[in-house]
């Protein structure tokens, strides 16, 4: 089987097929489609979208010459094919895993791999700067990103498209319109696109006309003038409004992006179209596994599951914390209307997909549109309703300037629930959400809250949702909410665990458990240190409170995010401006990008576990003893 695989994924032979070799097309497809679902099904991944793009990314390797011609990606976990199509075949046994194959494009990874992204909406703007790049060299290749349609809901995607139409530069952008972006799609986009998908016959208007153009010998410049305006009467009574063509690209479609023979047609074509072009491919996302076809959004990116049910394995009992955050916001918004979830075209990764269903009147779906959907809830607070933003952390570093612009400096009481905060685990350095204290502790104004279990976050959702001096972020990780009960209550207080010690452990948010493991066994060592458990990580009306750390001689603060710019190095600014004598040590992401894995063995890589923090501890005791 792997030697077959092999030879059939061979790139060198699928250069040689075209439209006419539709059993070896056929069989390749398949054996694709066999080898992501048994991959994933193992490891886990992004399995829905790559199903469904599997005869787009053949005919993209058959049409164009990578790595001489630049495929570019948006997002990168639709690139799982041209991954296996570009001899990664033998590391998909260890996808997404610690020291194996990355489950987006990675440049170190292949030539092949043009450009890098995690997050959506970037690929013609890369392109347009590579085609830049082309042109100045004078030389001779193809730049073709490759887009989602949810992606191309991004304003980054437009700004893009309208800079694409406004210089000419020829890039030949690819449309891969599923009808989804992780959840269902939304906006004006998508509709004018399903306009588009349910009226195919431009595209074969449009061919017929070529056709017979091409079988005239010779064309006076009137009758050249007259087929054009046949062409365009054709384009506005089928296609009213081409938004495309508008913003001067030539358009290409709807393509049937399952049918090989009409997808290298389409591609030829616009290889040889002067100027910027779209080709638009109409897909299936989940397509060739009953389960994905049937749920593409549970699909879009699992755990690994059983490969004959599609049921996930393993799968824990516990409430997570984006459970118990879509739970509590369910129980608020059925006693306030004024309480508005927002969501960035994820309501079921946010939890909030049973609140969508309770209160359709009371939810808000932006689209992948971060800056809007911050901007937007500035404008629902000053009109006085409660929005509450639900994204994760490292999609909202794509909203700084909303943030601090307009919600901060007019202080108005939005709030971010920010999810997967911390190390995510298997998406690696592009989802790790350990940047968020260090864009948002300067802030003035804002609040921030990190819970360190669903207690906690329960707790902290009621207070922000009825604390009108403010905005509020409250961030918490993926996984088990630990100590969450349904009638416990909370006071939302800092904790602080007194052993009589001059040295303090400081932990942050969901590091207490951590911090509690390596209390124990330093116990049993005899080693008595304080624990303060922070959850306040900044409060706008009333400061920090120093006063228990004045007999602290050690400081060791512990937490799931960067150093530089963290919650550790703000609380030893804060000493020092009191003038207190601490020595801080600081435990948590170093100054490096971390990779894609399993988060405990991540957290043990970063020695951040609780034998590698106690171990930290006694070294930081021993240090001070023979100063």
């Amino acid at each position: 089987m792997k030697e077959e695989s092999e030879a059939l994924l061979s790139l060198k032979r699928i250069r040689k097929l075209n439209s006419e070799d539709k059993q070896a097309l056929e069989a390749l497809c398949h054996e694709i489609r066999e080898t992501l679902i048994d991959a994933v099904s193992e490891c886990g991944g992004h399995l829905s979208s790559n199903l469904g793009i599997v005869e787009l990314t053949v005919g993209l390797h058959i049409a164009f010459d990578s790595p001489t011609d630049k495929l570019v990606f948006d997002v990168g976990h639709q690139g799982y094919v041209h991954k296996l199509l570009t001899g990664r075949y033998p590391l998909f046994k260890v996808l997404r895993q610690k020291g194996g194959l990355s489950g987006f494009l990675k440049r170190s990874e292949s030539e092949h791999d043009a450009f890098q992204a995690g997050h959506s909406s970037t690929s013609i703007s890369a392109a347009l700067g590579m085609a830049y790049a082309r042109d100045q060299a004078g030389l001779d290749y193809h730049v073709v990103p490759i887009i989602g349609d949810g992606a191309l809901t991004g304003g980054m995607a437009f700004e893009a498209l309208n800079h694409l139409g406004h210089c000419q530069k020829k890039v030949i952008v690819i449309l891969n319109d599923n009808d989804m972006s992780i959840s269902e799609n939304v906006g004006g986009l998508n509709k004018h696109l399903s306009k588009i998908r349910t009226n195919p016959h431009y595209y074969k208007a449009k061919l017929d006309v070529q056709h017979l153009i091409k079988r005239i010998p010779k064309l006076g410049g009137a009758f050249v003038d007259a087929i054009s305006r046949i062409k365009d009467g054709i384009k506005q009574v089928i296609l009213p409004s081409m938004l495309f063509e508008e913003l001067g690209m030539t358009y290409i479609g709807p393509v049937d992006g399952h049918n090989m023979k009409d997808i290298l047609s389409a591609l030829e074509m616009a290889k040889h179209v002067e100027g910027p072009v779209i080709v638009h491919f109409i897909t299936q996302k989940g397509r060739g596994y009953a389960p994905a076809l049937n749920n593409p959004e549970q699909f879009h990116g699992i755990g690994a599951f059983e490969r004959s049910s599609g049921l996930v394995k393993g799968k824990s009992n516990s409430k997570g914390f984006s459970e118990v955050f879509g739970e509590t916001l369910s129980r608020l918004a059925s006693n306030d209307p004024k309480i508005i979830a927002i969501s960035a075209a994820m309501p079921t990764g946010t939890g909030l997909k049973s609140f969508v269903k309770q209160f359709p009147d009371q939810f808000v779906d932006v689209g992948i549109a971060e800056q809007h959907a911050v901007t937007l809830a500035a404008g629902m607070a000053i009109q006085g309703l409660k929005p509450i933003f639900a994204v994760y952390s490292t999609f909202l570093q794509r909203a700084y300037d909303q943030v601090l612009h307009d919600v901060c400096i007019q202080n108005l009481p939005v709030v971010f629930a920010i999810d997967r905060a911390g190390l995510v685990g298997n998406d690696g350095e592009t989802h790790h959400g350990v940047y968020d204290l260090a864009f948002l502790l300067h802030i003035p104004n804002l609040t921030l809250i990190a819970p360190k279990d669903g207690n906690d976050l329960r707790a902290a959702l009621e207070f922000a949702l009825d604390s009108p001096d403010g905005p509020v972020a409250i961030r918490y990780p993926r996984g088990t909410a630990y100590s969450y009960q349904e009638s416990f209550q909370c006071t939302l207080e800092d904790e602080w665990d007194d052993q009589g010690s001059t040295v303090t452990l400081v932990a942050i948010g969901t590091m207490h458990a951590k911090a509690t493991e390596a209390i124990k066994i330093l116990s049993i060592q005899g080693i008595k240190v304080n624990l303060w458990s922070k959850k306040w990580l900044k409060d706008s009306r009333h400061g920090e409170n120093l006063d228990k750390l004045k007999r602290s001689k050690q400081i060791i603060t512990l937490e799931d995010h960067a150093i530089i710019g963290g919650y550790g190095q703000l609380l030893s600014a804060l000493c020092q401006k009191e003038g207190m004598s601490i020595h801080f040590t600081h435990l948590g992401i170093p100054d490096t990008f971390v990779g894609h894995g399993d988060t405990e063995a991540l957290f043990e890589e970063l020695g951040l576990t609780p034998m590698n923090i106690a171990k930290t501890i006694v070294e930081v005791i021993n240090e001070t003893k023979t100063r």
